[in-house]
């Protein structure tokens, strides 16, 4: 026993020592790549979007109505992606990525879904299961391709190569890639000054719903909101009084005791005043003179309902609003007004754009997503709209049939033009970027692998700016500090790390939880003044006010015990920013992280 004893503790050390030499390091390599892979990130971020994203887009819009009588409606009860096949005259021929290249074709699977739907004079439901509405191109090694799980001999078969990383499309035989889009992170708050030199506060906000951009910036000492809605800057106070605040001190109180932020806010207090703006209604009515004429919005209701409807749905898009309750926005607005005006009196505040923690990596999985709601949207529209021209024809000797309408043609050209093109034209979303898919490379397989780990840049590469090109040291062990091209691109298009992870989105529900057991107090319960009392902080959970705890370090450890027991996420970020007063929780997706080893001592 004692021999035994003896070794298990020698064991146990040697385990335990420091790793001193990178060639000692470089061992771990190897064994890493084994479990994960080069293109595990694209792979996991597709998986993600044909297994949950795009059951989401279609709860977001499940229903489509007969503008005529809305009793008649088709509803989609599911969606879901087949396995890859091509449907001739008389039976499906299953395809395989090798098929596909010799023979022109696109490697992909058809959409089906189950739907409900109403016929004219008749109360009973009709029901129709594995409509196919498109096509969808299927990512090489994904959960719908026939490689998925394939072991060498199995793979020779089908004429692949096992060392063949996957991770790219097949459109009409030619190989295409779509490289990762560097964006900055949506619904944080990003503070920075714009082309004129004023300090602006701007949040990108992201749902299923909508994406929306929101503006404070500080023009002549007061400071403004800009909103695409709104014809001209709106005073934040007309905003924060159109919300329900309608007393000014309750506002003050919201951003602290501190007279500098009274100083700084009484120039927009005046300006308010000199408007004879006091009430909610008040401002309500002067904002609806301020409306711009925007007929993209198609809103079918008044002017009254039109300004709430925008302070609900687009002002701030990402924080929700129950019930008419404007509060959390109003707290969510005060603390951007806060943030402001700490850059003013303080430099060092502001945020670093180029910084690694503020940008996100928009993967294939995520841009097929936009491209398939973006065309999915448009599919239910037509769809609505020839049902529409059909209802008013006098002479009808057939009964409406919504399927009879129902076109793939829609989502399957639209996925392959983009695809094999590299044009994303969104309109609904305001996007337009070319080259976002490219032709893989075959040179040389580290040439293909380099392919797959290239970022691309949002900027434009003919700029002549340092700021983005420059060497960042955020950037060290997730980005490569070596291998970016020659030329204008130079520092802007960049490669990952070979041990760079990219997260996928987690379940919020269980952290949230935890967060209440251990202390978090929602800001619901809290007054103005209460906010921002002495030695607490703000915890905000992926750019949301969650709540605020009176120990912010002592929250931030016991969190990070819980993730080191995978009881939360093992990406789960934890960060308490002393600056900004707040704790940052962070489960997202799209964030870049590196592994390290750590040894835990019982």
């Amino acid at each position: 026993m004692g021999y035994r004893e003896k070794d298990s503790v020698e064991t146990h050390n040697n385990h335990a020592k420091p790793i001193k030499s990178a060639v000692d390091k470089f061992a771990l390599l190897p064994e890493f790549l084994k479990v994960r892979g080069l293109v595990k990130q694209h792979i996991d971020s597709f998986n993600y979007f044909i297994n949950n994203e795009i059951k989401k887009i279609m709860k977001t819009n499940d229903r489509i109505e007969c503008p005529q009588d809305p009793s008649l409606y088709l509803r989609y009860t599911k969606i879901s992606i087949g396995k890859p096949v091509e449907y001739m005259e008389h039976h499906a021929e299953k395809l395989t990525p090798n098929i596909c290249r010799l023979s022109d074709r696109t490697y992909a699977s058809p959409i089906e879904v189950d739907i409900e739907y109403t016929v004219p004079n008749q109360t009973n439901k009709e029901y129709k299961k594995g409509l196919v509405i498109g096509r969808m191109p299927i990512m090489l090694r994904s959960s719908s391709c026939v490689l998925s799980g394939k072991d060498e001999a199995e793979l020779a078969k089908l004429g692949e190569c096992p060392l063949d990383p996957g991770g790219y499309f097949i459109i009409k035989g030619n190989e295409k890639v779509i490289l990762i889009q560097e964006q900055l992170s949506k619904n944080r708050i990003i503070i920075d000054t714009d082309s004129k030199g004023r300090v602006n506060a701007s949040v990108t906000s992201s749902t299923h719903e909508t994406k929306t951009k929101t503006v404070f910036f500080i023009d002549k000492d007061k400071i403004y909101l800009q909103l695409n809605q709104f014809s001209k800057p709106i005073s934040i106070m007309i905003i924060m009084k159109a919300m329900g605040m309608e007393n000014d001190q309750e506002v003050m109180q919201m951003l602290g005791r501190d007279p500098k932020y009274a100083f700084l806010l009484f120039p927009s207090m005046q300006e308010c005043r000199s408007e004879k703006i006091i009430t909610q209604k008040q401002a309500l009515e002067y904002l609806q003179g301020k409306l711009a004429n925007l007929s993209s919005l198609r809103f079918e209701i008044n002017k009254d309902d039109r300004v709430k409807k925008i302070l609900i749905n687009v002002f701030l898009a990402h924080v929700p609003v129950k019930d008419g309750n404007f509060r959390p926005k109003c707290i969510y607005t005060a603390v951007m007004l806060k943030r402001m005006m700490d850059a003013v009196l303080n430099v060092e505040t502001f945020d670093d754009k180029d910084y690694v923690g503020n940008k996100r990596l928009e993967l294939s999985g995520q841009l097929v997503a936009l491209l398939f709601e973006d065309l999915f949207k448009t599919m239910n529209s037509q769809v609505a709209s020839r049902m529409a021209k059909a209802y008013d024809k006098a002479s009808r000797s057939t009964p409406l049939y919504f399927i009879h309408y129902m076109m793939s043609d829609t989502i399957t050209n639209g996925l392959e033009r983009a695809i094999s093109t590299g044009n994303w034209d969104l309109k609904r979303f305001k996007m337009n970027r070319k080259g976002v898919s490219q032709v893989l490379s075959r040179l040389a397989f580290i040439a293909t692998l380099g392919y797959m780990t290239r970022v691309s840049p949002q900027f434009e590469k003919t700029r002549k700016v340092s700021g983005p090109r420059a060497l960042q040291p955020s950037q060290w062990g997730m980005l490569c500090p070596c291998d970016t091209p020659e030329g204008e691109g130079c520092g802007l298009t960049k490669n990952l790390a070979l041990m760079t992870h990219v997260t996928t989105d987690e379940e919020e529900g269980p952290l949230i939880k935890w967060c209440r057991k251990l202390g978090v107090v929602d800001v619901e319960d809290l007054s103005g003044e209460e906010l921002h009392a002495p030695d607490s902080f703000l915890v905000m959970l992926n750019g949301l006010i969650l709540g605020k705890h009176t120990k912010p370090q002592k929250f931030a450890n016991a969190m990070r015990k819980l993730r080191r027991k995978s009881v939360i996420g093992e990406f789960v970020s934890i960060f308490v920013h002393e600056r900004q007063v707040s704790s940052l929780l962070c489960n997202c997706s799209f964030r870049l992280s590196y592994c390290y080893g750590m040894v835990v001592l019982a």
